[in-house]
């Protein structure tokens, strides 16, 4: 009897996940650092090794065969599995390491969990760095499912299947006026609330559904007269106007210095919106990625310490 060994090429399991998760030969290519006709000839072994098409190119990249996209979640956990094997048994020093991490927060991490965050690793590690890369709607184009950006920050709807999601605390909103409003005093009435015209923050837009579904849910009107696309410009609508506007509260308590501004509690009770982290399964027992994450969730736990105690 004859016994056939089939050999197995491991250097191309990581190339087929990330043909997989570009669904292009040449952002494949980028992430791994290759040129387009070594990813061409590697795509040529794998279909040879694995004996399918795999791949099929269309207008606007590739798609997956079905045997493609049955092997995929085994190859996924294998390569996951080995990593975890290897990566284990390495050690992190932070204080001593040099090294770029890329993050994409969205507009209220970058606002007020950042600078908390940069002054943090100024003091433990000084030899890490931040690259920040938007976030916006789109978890794929942050990079984050094909895991060449280490986190993204903000609230994580409908994750993929390879990113493990983080719950790192849970914010309220507040409302914002001038503080010489001819209408408004030390609080707001819904009456008010309805009758004046708002600032609204456009992005994070998982932010901004929040935000509508929260005053749905109390069938709490609100005119928008301004939108604008981050929280660093509508302090200063607010402040030459006499709009108002909704923020998250970690934002209004830096903005509760300004002395043009008066924060108030909304009229009703809108809730609270979920802040979480994701990264690529791959990067679970990374040591260096555990070290960050562990930091950005230490980071988040005393603003927010910070926050209910001045709430309190």
């Amino acid at each position: 009897m004859r016994i056939y060994l089939m050999r197995y090429d491991l250097n191309l399991l990581p190339i087929f996940v990330a043909l997989m998760e570009e669904r292009s030969v040449t952002r494949a290519a980028e992430r791994l650092g290759m040129t387009q006709p070594a990813m061409s000839n590697a795509l040529a072994r794998l279909r040879t090794m694995l004996q399918d098409q795999l791949f099929i190119r269309e207008r606007y990249g590739i798609q997956p065969t079905p045997i493609a996209l049955e092997l995929a979640p085994g190859i996924a956990e294998a390569l996951a599995k080995l990593d975890d094997a290897v990566l284990g048994q390495q050690e992190f020093d932070p204080a001593s390491a040099h090294r770029l991490f890329t993050i994409a927060p969205n507009g209220y991490i970058e606002f007020v969990i950042v600078p908390a965050l940069v002054a943090r690793l100024a003091e433990v590690a000084p030899g890490i760095t931040l690259r920040l890369t938007p976030y916006g709607n789109d978890l794929a184009e942050t990079g984050v499912t094909s895991g060449t950006t280490a986190l993204v920050m903000g609230r994580i709807v409908d994750p993929p299947d390879n990113l493990v999601v983080q719950h790192l605390m849970d914010e309220s909103l507040e409302c914002v006026v001038r503080a010489g409003h001819p209408e408004v005093g030390d609080t707001i009435t819904r009456t008010q609330f309805e009758s004046l015209k708002h600032v609204n923050v456009i992005p994070p837009g998982r932010l901004r559904a929040g935000l509508h579904q929260a005053l749905a849910q109390q069938s709490l009107k609100r005119e928008v007269a301004l939108s604008v696309t981050n929280f660093f410009a509508v302090a200063e609508m607010i402040a030459v106007t006499d709009y108002c506007t909704t923020l998250p509260r970690l934002i209004c308590e830096r903005l509760r210095h300004d002395s043009r501004l008066r924060i108030l509690p909304a009229p009703v009770d809108l809730g609270t919106f979920p802040v979480e982290m994701a990264w690529h399964v791959r990067y679970r027992h990374d040591p260096a990625h555990r070290w960050l994450r562990g930091l950005v969730a230490s980071v988040v736990a005393d603003l927010a310490r910070k926050r209910d105690q001045l709430g309190g």
